[in-house]
């Protein structure tokens, strides 16, 4: 009999957000309206600025040739830039800073860069699904860092069993949190890097909503902390800030030896990102952070109002400082599971069961703010129509 699937490839499930992007056509071809609040996908165009970039370098026809493996300087060197203005972090363009078709790509790849089969990587709980993903495909061993609401999801360090931190050879950390949507001081990361150069493991920091933050707060970044680069990378990523989501690109930055391995393995594996798009990618990044505060706004407008409608219905939602999630407590005694199902089938509402992110994600749901405010409204109105208590 044929071989259609690797053990690989059978040990992993259906990524969830495809299949709530096939039961979405599903109801949507029998006439439902469905409003999806489930993915975290922009509704907001790229700026201005960066589309005529795009354009301006897709009429250039030296620009589909290959891209240099690491990307092209013009795009490392904005990044090292926009680090340097945003972070007051130094960084070499040449050696610290390497192109990623988009973080979700970088982070997969970076575990297959680092880790050997068995070797334990740190994943906080709940997480972002595809850094479990990537430890499997890796064949490592994933450990749990704990994050409790208690302590608005800021990593339980002293809950880990030191002898961990020994075996660990990878610590990933993503603040602001998506799904929680919580943030990390510098002191977080200090600790952080303190345990690192203790116990001689690699801090793996996912960025990629730093720049989607509320009023006057400003996400800090790991690399502030003196001496991080000698046990620190970050990944970011401008799909989110820019709303570049569909033109898949990133970047991941600091520790070189990292940065070096990572570039081996994909220089035999993919030629980087189109440079059309590295080159607007780079125009955004020189742009400042403008065109980011402006979304940022945008989508304060809609967390504050879905905040309001979801209190009015006396679901105690957080009002989070920064991304485009609200983490909304089921609260009704069901699991998260059954209360997205709930949604889905008596309303129309897509949202996230929090245990999508981990066994931590229990009682809780994540819900995308990138919809337009009638939208949200719309769902919020549909949500307090359902009888909780048990009939629909």
């Amino acid at each position: 009999m044929m071989k259609t699937a690797s053990e690989l490839v059978k040990g992993m499930p259906p990524y969830l957000f495809s299949a709530l992007e096939r039961k979405k056509a599903e109801l949507v071809q029998k006439g439902i309206d469905v409003i999806d609040l489930g993915i975290g996908a922009p509704d907001l165009p790229p700026p201005p600025f960066v589309i005529d970039a795009l354009k301006r370098e897709l009429d250039d026809p030296r620009n589909y040739t290959y891209s240099p493996y690491a990307g092209c300087r013009e795009y490392r060197e904005a990044v090292a830039a926009f680090y340097k203005q945003q972070y007051g972090v130094e960084l070499d363009p040449d050696t610290e800073v390497l192109a990623l078709i988009g973080s979700k790509e970088g982070i997969v790849h970076l575990l297959q860069a680092l880790i050997d089969p068995g070797d334990a990587v740190l994943i906080p709980n709940p997480g972002y699904p595809v850094y479990r993903t990537a430890v499997h495909l890796a064949r490592g061993t994933p450990l749990e860092l704990p994050l409790d609401a208690a302590r608005d999801y800021a990593p339980q360090f002293s809950a880990v069993d030191p002898s961990t931190y020994d075996r660990i050879n990878i610590m990933l950390l993503n603040y602001p949190s998506n799904p929680t949507a919580s943030m990390a001081t510098v002191d977080v990361f200090a600790e952080a890097v303190a345990l690192a150069n203790k116990h001689r493991f690699l801090i793996a920091h996912d960025s990629a909503y730093s720049l989607l933050t509320f009023g006057d707060v400003r996400a800090p970044g790991v690399l502030q902390v003196d001496g991080a680069k000698d046990v620190a990378v970050e990944l970011g990523s401008l799909s989110k800030s820019y709303n570049m989501a569909g033109c898949r690109i990133g970047y991941i930055v600091g520790n070189r030896d990292v940065i070096r391995a990572l570039a081996v393995l994909k220089g035999n594996i993919d030629t980087c990102q189109f440079l059309a798009v590295q080159k607007a990618a780079a125009a955004a990044l020189r742009g400042g952070t403008e065109a980011a505060k402006g979304n940022s706004r945008i989508y304060e407008e809609r967390m504050k109002a879905m905040t309001a409608a979801l209190w009015k219905m006396g679901v105690p939602v957080r009002p989070p400082q920064a991304t485009f999630f609200l983490w909304v407590p089921t609260a009704v005694g069901c699991s998260a599971a059954e209360f997205a199902a709930r949604l889905l089938d008596e309303a129309g509402v897509i949202v996230t069961p929090g245990t999508a992110f981990g066994s931590g994600g229990e009682g809780y749901v994540r819900v995308s703010l990138a919809a337009p405010l009638e939208r949200l409204l719309e769902a919020a109105r549909r949500w307090a129509a359902i009888d909780w208590e048990g009939r629909s």
